[in-house]
């Protein structure tokens, strides 16, 4: 299995086009120290030749153009993206669609709460049914996106996104967030699940026995916005779960059976985007790696 690293930051990027804070500004410098991000998605492919997409973020155009392995290769239109399987309904997973419509064909794989999210705004409409098919899945489901490489997906503590909340409240809704495990023709498993509220005995299970585990690392801290005077909201108030603190991924996942750990969906107030930072350092020396826009990964 060949995953490659399009994006890794949260909503918004890395660095947020009206952040200032320290951060920010070494990104917005071109600093080593804190290298850009754009918004959170992973390429998976078996055979290097056809391509699924695990969310379609924003910046997909420009993930496409740093991504040699995703190029048009047949005159004169064509595209090694075969499938998108989104995990929920944030303008971060699903806006990037819309780069998508110049009639080309691929699958588009997601629960039906975010087909009802996506079909209720009448910009996707620009997406050409015709061929680019929808296909419902739930928690639970198991399908085959691209060939050689089979998908189950599983419950996430979530929320419904942003723009929702005033019409469906801030309650955890079924199908608003899931969890993605992909395996190939030789056992080797990904498991992709960029935002979480909480570490239940449930998420536990889904991601124990993984080769490799991409996990919501939006925050360092649940307060971490508070703090830092960018937000009035908590991370589990955002549907996040911290990297660290009562309840946090690392000690939450500790004695999970997973090969290699990454944080993704990365917040552009979390320090851990600075190499040097001691936050960093520590959730190196736990054992997990920050993702990085390019990463390449084979299993």
């Amino acid at each position: 299995m060949k995953i490659i690293v399009l994006g890794a930051a949260a909503g918004g990027g890395f660095p947020q086009w009206n952040a200032a804070s320290t951060n920010n500004r070494l990104a917005f410098a071109g600093d080593p120290r804190a290298p850009c991000a754009t918004q959170c998605s992973l390429a998976v492919s078996v055979d290097g030749r056809d391509w699924l997409l695990l969310n379609a973020a924003p910046d997909i155009r420009q993930q496409i153009m740093a991504t040699p392995e995703l190029h048009p290769r047949e005159i004169p239109r064509s595209s090694p993206i075969k499938s998108v399987v989104l995990t929920g309904a944030d303008v971060d997973a699903i806006a990037g669609l819309l780069s998508l419509r110049e009639r080309q064909q691929f699958s588009v794989w997601t629960s039906s709460y975010v087909i009802g999210a996506i079909e209720t705004n009448p910009i996707f409409e620009v997406l050409d049914r015709h061929l680019v098919r929808f296909e419902s899945i739930g928690a639970g489901g198991r399908f085959v996106p691209i060939h050689g490489l089979s998908c189950e997906t599983f419950a996430a503590p979530g929320k419904p996104p942003l723009y929702l909340e005033r019409t469906e409240g801030v309650a955890p809704l079924e199908g608003a967030s899931l969890g993605l495990r992909l395996t190939d023709e030789q056992g080797k498993a990904l498991v992709f699940l960029p935002a979480c509220a909480e570490v239940t005995p449930a998420i536990v299970r889904a991601v124990d026995g993984a080769d490799a585990l991409f996990f919501d690392g939006t925050m360092y801290t649940d307060d971490e916005m508070v703090r830092s005077g960018e937000g009035g909201k908590t991370a589990r108030r955002m549907g996040h779960v911290a990297m660290t603190g009562n309840g946090g991924a690392i000690e939450a996942l500790r004695k999970t059976n997973v090969g290699q750990r990454y944080f993704i969906h990365i917040n552009n107030t979390n320090p851990v985007l600075n190499r040097t930072s001691a936050e960093r350092k520590a959730v190196e020396a736990a054992g997990w790696r920050i993702a990085e826009d390019g990463m390449r990964i084979e299993l």
